[in-house]
């Protein structure tokens, strides 16, 4: 077991009609003025955000409101955000959606509070040293970005896409109420799953001596997961499925499912940066479409626990080498991604890229180079290049 730190600030605030006492939240910490952070117009069209606004004025607090973030969320719109905060006074910012607009919030948040380029904290030049509190309304289960310290921006220009992770950002409290994300088309909802899943397979498929508990709360998640995405593919409006897997989405990536772990592989996420980067697509049906390639090109270097993982999740027989069992559990896990109508390949994402493409995507998620990715099987820029290789076939 390694040692490790386990930290969760974030209030949550779970159930029907939470969102109502947002403004009571805010008020706990002596805010003057509240940037309301968002996506799409589905949030008016909804009325979610004429409760929350209303909920505010109630609380008497001062707010602005930032629309415009879209997923994989513009650099262009956090530097927009940190002018308008200034500009404003704002001293918090309320985030009301998913993973997108919570990263959005948390850049704009270091912006805010720190000298110089907020796009450097994302290429590694420096850590910040402050943040605007956050809060939230989650609308989206997927990212867990409502819990965790991580934030993901693209750079339009070249479609770089970089993390920072800092627990300055951490929000100070989350309003998870399942009713709001009823209306998310299927493939959103689909997306979001895969990719609690993965944030969780991430820490989960290491080198470390793990913990049997932790492995074993990561199990039973995993297996929430797949058994509630069913559900919801044929009965969207199942109050109590869409509760289980947005709490799954909170617990995948707050840190709890790599306590005692050497922190995970993260390969595939960063792989699938680069897709988001260059195509847009979304983070979810990218991840699945990759991680068979890369479970299969890395397999040999982590058999025991991908074995481990095809027995106790996926259902496949103990009989037979840590090997076959491994193999039949990568093919469990495409066949459901397959069951809930996500891609396993890039053509059935959409996309086929050139060979130019996957060279550049490749040379980018290495940093051009200069670093190598994953812990199970450690890639280097041509390792990387060959996944995406295997993937588009």
């Amino acid at each position: 077991m390694e040692n490790f730190q386990y930290f969760t600030p974030t209030k949550v605030v779970f159930g029907k009609k939470t969102e109502l006492q947002t403004g009571t939240l805010i008020q706990e910490y002596g805010c003057k003025k509240v940037m309301v952070h968002y996506g799409s117009g589905s949030v008016k069209k909804s009325g979610l955000l004429e409760r929350i606004c209303k909920s505010l004025e109630e609380a008497g607090i001062a707010y602005i409101t930032l629309g415009g973030v879209v997923p994989n969320p513009h650099l262009s719109l956090v530097y927009k955000g940190i002018e308008l905060c200034k500009k404003e006074g704002v001293d918090f910012i309320l985030a009301v959606g998913g993973g997108s607009v919570i990263d959005s919030a948390k850049a704009i948040g270091y912006g805010v509070t720190n000298p110089g380029d907020v796009w450097d904290f994302y290429e590694k030049k420096g850590s910040p040293k402050a943040c605007l509190p956050i809060g939230v309304v989650l609308t989206i289960a997927a990212a867990g970005s409502e819990m965790s310290n991580s934030s993901v921006i693209t750079k339009e220009e070249g479609g770089i896409k970089r993390g920072c992770n800092s627990d300055l950002a951490r929000p100070r409290f989350a309003v998870m109420n399942p009713e709001l994300t009823m209306t998310l088309p299927e493939y959103q909802t689909m997306s979001g799953c895969v990719d609690i899943m993965m944030h969780t397979i991430e820490r989960y498929l290491n080198r470390a001596d793990n913990m049997e508990l932790t492995d074993g709360i990561s199990e039973h998640l995993l297996c929430t997961v797949m058994k509630n995405a069913k559900i919801l593919l044929h009965h969207p409006e199942n109050y109590n499925a869409r509760a289980e897997v947005m709490w799954a989405g909170s617990l995948s990536h707050n840190g709890l499912t790599g306590c005692g772990t050497d922190g995970g592989d993260w390969a595939t996420h960063q792989i699938e940066h680069e897709l988001g980067g260059m195509f847009d697509v979304a983070h979810g049906a990218g991840l699945a479409a990759v991680w068979g390639s890369w479970a299969r090109y890395v397999v040999s270097e982590g058999t025991e626990r991908f074995a481990r993982l095809a027995v106790r999740v996926l259902g496949v027989s103990e009989t037979g080498s840590d090997m076959e069992k491994a193999l039949k559990g990568i093919e469990a896990m495409e066949e459901f991604f397959r069951s809930v109508n996500m891609p396993i390949s890039l053509g059935q994402l959409g996309i086929k890229p050139t060979e130019e493409q996957m060279r550049e995507m490749a040379e980018k998620c290495t940093f051009w180079g200069q670093r190598t990715i994953g812990c199970v099987k450690t890639l280097a820029q041509e390792d990387v290049y060959q996944i995406y290789r295997k993937a588009a076939l």
